[in-house]
């Protein structure tokens, strides 16, 4: 039988296992570019946006309306069964929900106050404000930051829809029994229109509203 001849990998380059030329810098320009229009955004109004750019790219008609006379765009989230809407300018941000800490005799519907970066908020549960009945709080919750007199409050959302627009042709006569839905007990207080979008009754909720209404100021102060 023959010897078995051995065979030697061939050296390979000193730097095979370095980065190609040129892969540094094109990091640098990938890092400098997220900072370039048409990145990605981190601030959560500008998400919402650009949500909703994408999202009307594909729903045929609807560009044209994006400067209709009328036009309304808000946050749009969801209380229970109710899909509600409340405007930009009454939202300060949109946060996970953050850890709380009880308040002892406060009102059912304080949740507790949370540390948000130094600042000491309020939280209320919205629903059982608005409804009696206590939200069951989940991994995704949501809470919308409100500005109010004396300083922000948060307030829980079941659910986060992101940016909704809606036009004059979408409201909802007030004797609409989906649209008089939205507004029953204390609902009525706060919402002040109702439309239709996708085969869904929609309110806008005043949050500004609410944050001036006597009872709610006193227990979130």
């Amino acid at each position: 039988m023959g010897k078995k001849r051995k065979h030697h990998a061939k050296p390979g380059p000193a730097n095979a296992g370095a980065p190609p030329a040129g892969a540094a810098d094109g990091a640098k320009a990938a890092s400098a570019g997220a900072s370039r229009p048409g990145a990605v955004p981190t601030d959560p109004f500008e998400v919402l946006a650009d949500y909703e750019r994408r999202s009307l790219a594909h729903v045929a008609g609807l560009p044209e309306q994006i400067d209709a006379p009328g036009l309304w765009r808000g946050v749009g989230y969801r209380l229970g069964s109710r899909r509600l809407a409340s405007g930009f300018d009454e939202v300060v941000e949109i946060l996970p929900m953050p850890p709380v800490t009880p308040v002892p005799g406060a009102h059912p519907w304080m949740i507790g106050v949370a540390n948000i970066r130094g600042n000491l908020l309020p939280v209320v549960d919205l629903k059982q404000f608005l409804e009696g009945e206590r939200t069951v709080l989940h991994e995704s919750q949501r809470v919308l930051i409100v500005r109010q007199p004396g300083g922000d409050v948060a307030v829980t959302i079941d659910e986060l829809y992101g940016q909704r627009s809606f036009v004059e042709e979408q409201q909802l006569p007030a004797d609409d029994p989906s649209g008089a839905a939205l507004t029953e007990g204390r609902y009525a207080h706060f919402v002040d229109r109702t439309f239709r979008l996708a085969d869904h009754p929609w309110g806008v909720f005043s949050l500004d509203r609410l944050a001036r209404t006597p009872e709610f100021r006193q227990a979130a102060a």
